[in-house]
């Protein structure tokens, strides 16, 4: 199977157009038409409905999509092992942007000097496709904050992450807080449920911000309030730039590790796992602020 076919079925179906995906290839439209045709010719289906300048995906297309995403992920894989000629180890981990914004990042800087030699593989994904990458083999280790019950991936807690109700205002109390400037930081299902727990008779924000590092730019920018992490803000609120909120109930949540059950890099899973719980158990470090 020619690769640069999995690819190009990927862009179409990614930007449901054939010229959109030609541009992103940095090849010319009748390329990607003629690919998308070999492709549909070599599986004997068709992978596109084409009605009315609509571009969608049969159901043999929608089948084929995953077996296509993984076979891209294991000759990225394959590359990059052949280019190590085999001296390395390699770890594929991914990450939602919730754990990322929990200290992944500094964990990935601790776990390259702990392991300089070890090769990584870094994603960012959504909860559902980190766990589907994970079923098919394209994750080794994944971090996650609602983790499914599924008996082939293990489960393991590594750190508790605490939210608390931060403003710009130092004379705030909730209910001043969570007026106008509230922003609602989205840090998953289970949180909202307990915010709402918390604050049955609180108003919808205005302002809705899903990565937690923009909102917390954007507090600073233009003030208002909202719940991040302690640990994220801790140089904000030591500096007095934030203020916790006088009254707040802070929400807790749960980090965990998730890994296929069945591996052959258990023991380096296990090692850069403790690194994890290690790292999220301190305070984050100083930012590096970018000089004006």
């Amino acid at each position: 199977m020619d690769i640069e076919l999995l690819r190009t079925f990927l862009e179409v179906e990614r930007l449901r157009h054939f010229r959109k995906a030609s541009e992103e290839l940095f090849v010319t439209q009748a390329a990607v038409s003629s690919r998308i045709k070999s492709l549909e010719e070599t599986l004997g289906v068709s992978l596109f409905i084409r009605q009315n300048r609509q571009i969608d995906l049969t159901p043999e297309g929608h089948r084929f999509k995953r077996y296509a995403e993984r076979m891209i992920a294991e000759w990225r894989k394959a590359c990059h092992d052949v280019s190590l000629g085999g001296t390395e180890s390699q770890l594929a981990v991914g990450g939602t942007i919730r754990v990322w914004d929990a200290g992944m990042q500094e964990w990935v800087h601790d776990v390259h000097r702990a392991y300089p030699d070890l090769a990584l593989i870094l994603e960012i994904h959504t909860p559902e496709t980190l766990v589907r990458r994970l079923l098919d083999g394209q994750l080794d280790l994944g971090f996650i904050m609602e983790p499914p019950q599924i008996d082939t991936l293990n489960l393991i807690e590594v750190a508790q992450l605490e939210l608390v109700m931060v403003t710009t205002d130092p004379d705030a109390d909730v209910e001043k807080a969570m007026g106008k400037g509230y922003i609602w930081i989205d840090w998953g299902l289970s949180v909202a449920l307990q915010y709402h727990r918390l604050y049955p008779d609180a108003h919808q924000p205005a302002i809705r911000i899903a990565d937690a590092s923009v909102a917390l730019e954007f507090i600073l920018e233009f003030g208002g309030a909202g719940y991040l992490a302690s640990r994220e803000i801790a140089d904000e609120i030591k500096g007095g730039e934030l203020f916790l909120v006088k009254g707040a109930e802070r929400i807790q949540r749960s980090v965990y590790a998730i890994h296929p059950v069945r591996t052959d890099r258990l023991e380096l899973i296990n090692e850069a796992v403790g690194e994890f719980r290690y790292r999220v158990s301190l305070p984050k470090r100083p930012r590096r602020r970018k000089p004006a």
